[in-house]
Parts: C-alpha cells; structure tokens; sequence
C-alpha cells in the first residue's frame, strides 16, 4: 500500500518578471514503510517538495496524498493538525530549543498531540533510550555533540509514531565520522517504528542506504538508474 502519492505536483515562484518552475507535474509514490531518497543539484526544488508534501506550503496545482488523505484539500489549520500528528520531520540545522533540556524536546512532540503527564515522560524517554540517549535525559541540549542532537531530534520526530518522515538533509550540519554513526539510527529506528521514510540528500551513503533513490530533474521526479538494485539490496537486509 502506498502511504505517498503525488500527482501532477506543480510549483512555480516569480522572480522579477521571470517565473521559475521548480516543480513541473512530479509525480511520485512512496510503499508504506519504505525509505526512499530524493537526490538533485542545489535549487532543484527539493525543500520545496517537502514543504508541499508537508502543507507548509502550498502547491499551484496536482495532489498530495498521505495515507489516503489529500493534503492538498485540507485548509491551513486541518493541514496544521494533521502535521503534528502524522508527519515527523528532521532537519540539517537540529532545532532543539536551548530552554528545555534532551527529554524535554523529545516530549513536546507528544504534548503538542494531547499526550502529557507520565505517559508523555516515559515514552520520550523510551525514545531516547532506543537511540542511545537514556543516560542523557535531564542534561542540556546545547552541551550535546552534533550527532547526539541529532539524534535527539530523530527521537522528537517518532516519538509520536507518524505515518511519514520527512527528512531534510539530515547529515548536512555533521562530519563524515559522525555522519556515519547517526544513519544506521535514523534507518533502524524508522524502520523499526514501521515509519516510511523520505529524506532529501546531497549524501551519497544516506541515499545508497536507501530502498530506492530519486532524481528530481527539470521540476520532475525520476527513478535513479541504480534505485532498483538499492531497493533489492535493501530488501534482502
């Protein structure tokens, strides 16, 4: 079953009196549990994608379906709420907030959804131990390394169990080294939350760790010619 369609995804901005189209009927889909990577040149449109898969923005013309919902028909405050409970995202630059401490970020997700008090603290810190911070919980985010708010902010983005994670260069901000030690997390730990995955990257071990990859080319989404053997590889894992 296809958790993500897109259909005929159009999407233009002006720019003086010249209007540029980034995005020229894509279409797409997503198989439930599936992580696929979005790969092209620097202003290809990638973030754009996510923000119209998303509802941050939105689109000139075509769908957006996720779970058999059309984002796209929704108004502002339906997209707002369906977000917030059935999309995670993980960004490049981290976006905890310096106020509260590790547990803390990861249980605003599920407070924002309406879960508070115990339930709230044990899952975030669930969460947090299923990705390597348990002994982390009360200590500061700022005094994180790189890849430990990273992977404060994977946990943030499943704890509240959604359909879909969306990925925005998620190894942009870190070093090789690290870089490699947060991808086995974010692929095991969505895997494992039957989450289906999709991540725009420059990275080409993320996108060669991916089920299947794709070009957005010329405002279009195409299969990559190595997508098939990475998602057979990936399928016998």
């Amino acid at each position: 079953m296809n958790v993500l369609i897109i259909r005929q995804l159009c999407r233009s901005f002006r720019e003086g009196v010249r209007v540029h189209r980034v995005l020229d009927q894509a279409d797409a889909h997503v198989a439930g549990g599936e992580a696929v990577a979005v790969i092209g040149r620097s202003g290809s449109g990638k973030s754009t994608l996510l923000n119209l898969i998303s509802g941050i923005d939105r689109a000139d013309s075509g769908t957006v379906e996720i779970d058999g919902r059309d984002v796209t028909a929704l108004i502002e405050p339906q997209r707002t709420l369906f977000r917030r409970a059935r999309i995670g995202f993980v960004y490049q630059f981290f976006n905890l907030l310096p106020t509260l401490d590790v547990e803390e970020n990861v249980r605003l997700a599920l407070e924002l959804n309406g879960v508070r008090g115990a339930e709230a603290r044990q899952r975030s810190a669930a969460m947090l131990t299923e990705v390597g911070l348990g002994d982390r919980l009360h200590g500061a985010v700022d005094a994180l390394s790189g890849g430990e708010q990273q992977r404060v902010a994977i946990a943030r983005a499943l704890v509240h169990e959604p359909t879909l994670l969306l990925a925005d260069e998620p190894t942009g901000n870190l070093d090789e080294e690290t870089a490699q030690q947060v991808l086995p997390v974010l692929f095991s730990i969505t895997r494992a939350r039957g989450a289906t995955l999709l991540v725009v990257t420059h990275d080409e071990a993320l996108a060669r760790s991916a089920d299947r990859v794709l070009e957005l080319r010329d405002g279009q989404l195409h299969e990559a010619a190595d997508s098939h053997s990475s998602g057979r590889r990936a399928a016998a894992r």
